[in-house]
């Protein structure tokens, strides 16, 4: 089960979001586009994604799992094949439009709450939401690098070993294929999950099984934790877009080539297995929100770093240390963000309802932030629009540190912070 919801829960999002951010120099070329315009799709992507957040909560507290996740899967695999053909800025466009839904609608709330139950089974009646959720991002974390690490090789194999030397025609073939390649292991990734998740995952270990109604919605609002998770959803995930960038910064400031840049931006992605495995396991044992506190610290500190433009083309080794640093630390928030819904008490039975309010709100950087970093990078071309773009990283990561420690001081106060076996159901 576990197996499935890892390899789906990344394979789902591998077009819209694993291609461009290997590959965002080559995409720009092909498609013949500005970083603001890819930006603008992001966009269209967030704000359809924004309309179906929470409509997607309550599906996943009522329906089958396994049927959502599987349609979604097979859907956004039929997208690839249009990509693949290289299409116009408004054709890529309506399928950023169509993704959103896709990925957000039938998939989002169904593989949280999936992986919340899991994590709700746990040895000796323990309940470990930093084992699952780290267990699932680490996961993710290790497919987009090998998929990454394999388009990237095939992408070089396709081209001149020359890359500079490379036409057009040779490029766009080759890019064409890698998204083929995306498309295919969507799909397969579908039918693994069809076959290998319960149709009810795990129902006699979720307790409360009640349809989220009008009343338990805004129940769940009413809950402060909830929306100081989803600040922290925020800050975090503009940090997670902000690794977009390494490619491009890579190439522009450092002067590396086209593959040069995609394999700094695969190195980015190997560090998110091992860094979300490890922030789950250290935080079911120091707890969830002291784990993210530490983990937006080290965030704060690198995009900082950045963002002063001290790095230049020969500070390979100081480049190198602040990648891998500041990778594994906005690798281990996404591993702990949803964890902090055990902390903040937030019932089994609404885990949906839930998942869709903080994802409303926790997801906006996929509306603003595309259109953001475009902006910023257009606008001042070359290393001054990244050092713009890491200081407004920098910013949010800062606001994700205090509302982490607000979050925390809250569920202290109120006796609800307590040991991983401890937690209450």
């Amino acid at each position: 089960m576990m197996l499935a919801l890892v390899t789906a829960g990344e394979a789902v999002f591998f077009l819209p979001f694993v291609l461009p951010r290997i590959f965002r120099p080559t995409l720009l070329d092909v498609f013949e586009i500005t970083n603001f315009q890819l930006g603008v799709a992001f966009s269209i992507y967030g704000v359809v994604a924004m309309l179906a957040y929470f409509p997607g909560g309550p599906l996943a507290d009522r329906f089958d799992a396994r049927k959502l996740m599987a349609i979604a899967l097979v859907a956004t695999s039929a997208g690839g094949l249009m990509m693949a053909t290289l299409p116009s800025l408004n054709v890529v466009k309506s399928l950023y439009g169509f993704w959103g839904l896709t990925t957000i609608l039938l998939f989002w709330s169904p593989l949280i709450r999936a992986t919340r139950q899991w994590g709700a089974a746990g040895s000796a009646g323990r309940v470990l939401p930093g084992r699952a959720f780290g267990i699932l991002d680490g996961g993710r974390g290790l497919i987009a690098a090998l998929i990454a690490s394999v388009s990237v090789w095939l992408f070089a194999a396709l081209i001149p070993a020359d890359v500079q030397a490379a036409t057009a025609v040779e490029r766009s073939r080759a890019f064409g294929n890698v998204v083929l390649l995306f498309s295919a292991v969507t799909f397969l990734s579908a039918v693994l999950l069809w076959f290998a998740l319960p149709r009810n995952p795990s129902p006699r270990v979720v307790g409360d099984q009640r349809p989220a109604v009008s009343g338990e919605i805004i129940a769940v609002m009413r809950m402060p934790s909830v929306w100081l998770q989803a600040v922290v959803v925020v800050c975090a995930y503009v940090a997670y877009k902000g690794l977009d960038d390494v490619s491009l910064y890579a190439k522009e400031v450092l002067l590396f080539d086209e593959i040069q840049a995609a394999t700094i931006g695969t190195v980015s992605m190997w560090m998110r297995p091992p860094a979300a495995v490890a922030a789950g396991l250290v935080a079911d044992r120091f707890g969830v929100s002291k784990s993210t506190i530490v983990s937006f610290s080290f965030v704060a500190a690198g995009t900082g770093l950045l963002a002063t433009g001290l790095l230049r083309p020969g500070a390979l080794v100081l480049f190198f240390v602040t990648l891998v640093t500041t990778s594994a630390a906005v690798f281990a928030l996404r591993g702990l963000y949803f964890a902090l819904m055990e902390e903040g008490r937030v019932p089994m039975g609404r885990t949906g309802t839930a998942v869709g309010i903080v994802s409303v709100v926790g997801y906006t950087p996929d509306v603003f932030m595309g259109p953001l970093m475009g902006w910023l990078l257009d606008r001042s071309p070359g290393e001054p629009g990244h050092q713009h773009l890491f200081a407004a990283i920098t910013a949010f990561a800062i606001t994700g540190l205090v509302a982490t420690i607000v979050f925390r001081s809250l569920s202290r106060k109120t006796g609800k912070l307590k040991s991983a076996s401890g937690w209450p159901r």
